[in-house]
């Protein structure tokens, strides 16, 4: 396969349709044996990520130090790394896509992009619930959308469920983020798999007309105007609450659970994950690195860099995430996550989710 983007040598750069060229590391062979006879640690992994540099690049460089391969990898965000894999077509460097939501996940596997990993550990790693049932793609680790309250304002138990912020005593009170942020279309693409498309619109109608000011650009301006009282609540993603807490500790903000009674559907659930290339050259490889990720040794790491839970339940938390508490989570499969965002933004654009 010719691969004639990827210059070798001790740095390697890629230059992204969008002009920007970013450095990769490797580590020499270590000599050690092969953990498969099909794979050869001598040859590169080429991963195209959406996870940030500085969430990648300590597991890359753990895994090239216990194996000796050599792994070369390109961030960008998740569109145009998909749509650059689709052009390159049979030429892509690319044997591993790794990316945010389950959302975005599924459009890979549903537009071609990925094949099976045909692997029995990632099957019996992570949870059917958080992978592709045809294995081309698998959760690594999982994060929660969930209530941010003001605890000088909101007592926890008022805060029941995600429905329960259509209550109109939530009038004036509540923030959201925008819902072109993929984060809130799986979520409502998963409301709409638990409760059905009317009754997912109903809520959806009554969250914006409860909005104190219109949505924010991200998460974490949603929950700085809760603490300063311009409304009450928020949804966030669980890890940029973390953020804030690291950042400003004296916030008045904390996390309640949605959906913990006994007839509760739970939290909702979403993955960052990946999964090998169509047209991978070095398939094996991309799967041991894959495997490796699922493995209890790098999935508290993994997880506990962007503060998120690990996919595996054998898997200890990181303390600041522990701190938070115990729930329930949901239990529907993230892929209808994906299935279902057209419906689910064609539903938001009608209830005024701007």
């Amino acid at each position: 396969m010719h691969r004639s983007v990827v210059t070798r040598g001790p740095r390697f750069g890629f230059s992204l349709l969008a002009g920007s060229v970013l450095a990769v590391s490797m580590s020499a062979c270590s000599g050690k044996e092969e953990a498969q006879t099909a794979v050869d640690h001598n040859k590169d992994v080429v991963v195209y990520s959406a996870r940030a540099e500085h969430l990648i690049k300590p597991l890359f460089t753990q895994y090239m130090q216990e194996t000796g391969a050599k792994i070369t990898w390109l961030t960008d965000k998740e569109g145009p790394l998909l749509e650059r894999i689709k052009a390159e077509g049979d030429r892509t460097p690319a044997d591993l896509f790794m990316t945010v939501d389950a959302g975005n996940l599924w459009k890979a596997a549903d537009e071609g992009v990925l094949q099976s990993a045909d692997s029995q550990a990632l099957d019996a790693a992570v949870p059917e619930a958080y992978r592709d049932s045809e294995g081309r793609w698998y959760g690594l680790s999982l994060r929660s959308r969930t209530l941010v309250y003001n605890t000088n304002k909101v007592k926890p138990e008022e805060l029941s469920s995600y429905a329960g912020l259509a209550d109109p005593q939530w009038k004036g009170r509540l923030c959201l983020r925008t819902s072109k942020k993929v984060y809130n279309q799986s979520l409502v693409a998963l409301m709409i798999q638990r409760f059905g498309e009317a009754k997912t619109e109903e809520i959806v109608r009554g969250w914006v007309a409860n909005l104190a000011v219109p949505p924010f650009s991200n998460d974490t301006k949603a929950m700085q105007a809760v603490a300063e009282g311009v409304c009450d609540v928020t949804l966030v993603n669980t890890y940029y609450f973390g953020r804030l807490q690291k950042k400003s500790p004296d916030l008045p903000l904390a996390i309640a659970w949605p959906g913990q009674a006994e007839d509760g559907t739970g939290v909702h659930m979403n993955v960052s994950g990946a999964g090998i290339v169509k047209h991978a050259d070095n398939a094996a490889g991309a799967r041991a690195l894959l495997e490796w990720l699922a493995s209890p040794a790098a999935q508290a790491k993994f997880a506990g860099l962007n503060m998120e839970f690990p996919v595996r339940a054998d898997v200890a938390l990181d303390p600041v995430v522990a701190r938070w508490g115990s729930f329930k989570a949901d239990t529907l499969r993230v892929a209808d996550a994906g299935r279902l965002q057209p419906q689910a933004v064609m539903l938001m654009d009608r209830a005024g989710w701007k």
